[in-house]
This record gives C-alpha cells, sequence and structure tokens, in this order.
C-alpha cells in the first residue's frame, strides 16, 4: 500500500473520530479551540503547495472533470464549502467580519479559506466573550 492510498483511509478515520467527538460533547467550545482549524487550514495548505508542485496547478481540473467519479467529488466539495460558508456568515456578521474578501479566499481555496474562516470566527468569538467577562 502507497502513502497514497493509505493517507485517504486516515484521514477518514481522523475525521470520524473528531466528527463523533463534537457531536457527542458539549456545545461550548474550549479556549483555543480556533487553533485547530488554524493548523488544518496550514497544514492543508502546505499540502496543497505540496500537491501544485508535485502534479501541476490544473491537475485538480483534470482529476474533477474525467469521469463521473471525478464530478461527484468536485460536487461534493462545492455543496459543501458552500453549505459551511452559508452557516458561518451569520456568526461572521455577527463578529463584524468583512464577508466579501472571505467569500473570495473560500471560494478559490475551498478548505483552506474555509478552515482559516472557521478559525477567525472561533477566535474573535472567545475574545469577545473573555472582554464581555474578564476574569
Amino acid at each position: 500500500m502507497t502513502l497514497f492510498q493509505l493517507l485517504p483511509a486516515i484521514a477518514y478515520a481522523a475525521c470520524l473520530i473528531v466528527v463523533f467527538r463534537h457531536a457527542l460533547s458539549p456545545a461550548d467550545p474550549s479556549p483555543g479551540t480556533w487553533r485547530w482549524p488554524a493548523a488544518l487550514s496550514a497544514v492543508f495548505l502546505a499540502f496543497t503547495l505540496f500537491q501544485i508542485a508535485t502534479d501541476g496547478v490544473l491537475m485538480f481540473w483534470t482529476n474533477h472533470s474525467v469521469n463521473a467519479t471525478g464530478n461527484q467529488v468536485w460536487f461534493d466539495l462545492l455543496m459543501s464549502v458552500s453549505m459551511a460558508f452559508i452557516l458561518l456568515l451569520n456568526r461572521a456578521r455577527a463578529l463584524n467580519m468583512a464577508i466579501v474578501p472571505w467569500a473570495i479566499f473560500v471560494a478559490s481555496t475551498a478548505s483552506i479559506g474555509l478552515f482559516a474562516m472557521w478559525a477567525r470566527v472561533l477566535f474573535l468569538e472567545e475574545r469577545e466573550g473573555a472582554l464581555a467577562h474578564p476574569a
């Protein structure tokens, strides 16, 4: 088994752990929770830069436009990122974040921008909460 065959299985297992951990835990995030999506954004950016250096900038398009499976993955990515962005919008607006630059960032980088935006929302919410309830 190659690393490229193993990485999707590892990522899926990690995703299951994170999803069910959050599904079974209280809704209030712990302080510093914003660091996780920030780190994921940075790690995925690094992997994307590796992918571009290895396969070229247009390989992602080839991957998504060659057959029905590639199309399905592309549609899934578009729908998931759009849904997550829309779900974050009210929280971002409540924090006076500039929505259009974030929309451009998310639309052009998908999960990289989305995780960065989520980290920013969590960071500002944590900071706002700390300011509203000083120790």
